[in-house]
């Protein structure tokens, strides 16, 4: 893998680390009670910190901030991709996210919910950036390749955080509602995505 790959991976992988993060420790917390056996220590570590609460405003601005996102991504890889089949793909991505977003921003006004920014949305802007830098530099098969990869990563970033984090923590029944019908969608996504990439190995 060339340095250029392995920097864009790193930072799909940080932006699954980060979507992932308020989904998974409880059960941080749950493992580290259980690693120690001697009985007096385990009572007497302090547990780590519990994940903060998310609200739905919090859960609207990730979910815009993370269509918006991968609706960019699209747009670059249309212009920069040399395959049709990451052509197609960056296409797919454009119309199914853009229309996601518009209902998100339709239902954020419906409820009257300003979506919040939150850690998560800023990192996930922060890396967007980063990758966007890393993959303007890039043309040909490298672009393909680079981009295919961290579409894989991201969209099971999106799944795990539909599935530990935002659809659990929704709280309006109409929001929690939206993010179970954008699941499927995002699976679907990344199967594509491993098919591209999968394509894309052969040549």
């Amino acid at each position: 893998m060339s340095p250029s790959n392995h920097s864009t991976r790193a930072l799909s992988l940080a932006s699954l680390a980060v979507l992932s993060w308020l989904g998974t420790s409880a059960c941080a917390k749950r493992e580290q009670a259980g690693t120690d056996t001697s009985g007096a220590s385990a009572a007497a570590t302090p547990p780590p910190p519990a994940a903060p609460a998310i609200n739905d405003a919090q859960i609207a601005h990730i979910v815009v901030t993370a269509n918006s996102i991968d609706s960019s991504a699209g747009v670059m890889a249309k212009q920069k991709g040399a395959s049709k089949s990451v052509k197609d793909f960056a296409q797919t991505m454009i119309t199914d996210h853009s229309s996601l977003n518009k209902q998100s921003v339709s239902l954020a006004k419906k409820l009257n919910v300003t979506p919040e920014d939150n850690d998560v949305s800023r990192q996930l802007t922060s890396g967007a950036d980063q990758s966007k830098s890393n993959l303007q530099n890039m043309t040909g098969a490298a672009f393909d390749s680079s981009y295919i990869a961290h579409e894989v990563d991201y969209h099971q970033a999106v799944l795990d955080a539909l599935d530990k984090t935002l659809i659990p923590g929704a709280q309006n029944a109409e929001l929690k509602s939206l993010l179970e019908k954008a699941r499927p969608i995002v699976a679907a996504h990344l199967d594509r995505a491993k098919s591209v990439q999968g394509s894309l190995g052969t040549k």
